[in-house]
């Protein structure tokens, strides 16, 4: 057989049937809204800190 003339396979031609309830931007939000920047880059800076301590 012939593999190089197969080619990729295709991937979904269609969106998804429905939106996850808890996904961000969806009116029934259970979690609440997406964190901001300055919150994940405060958690990222006190999450190496700790890594520093501990080494």
């Amino acid at each position: 057989m012939d593999y190089k003339a197969a080619g990729a396979p295709k991937g979904p031609s269609k969106p998804p049937r429905h939106r996850e309830h808890n996904s961000f931007g969806s009116s029934k939000k259970p979690f609440g809204s997406r964190p901001d920047k300055a919150e994940l880059l405060a958690r990222m800076k006190a999450n190496v800190e700790k890594n520093k301590a501990a080494k």
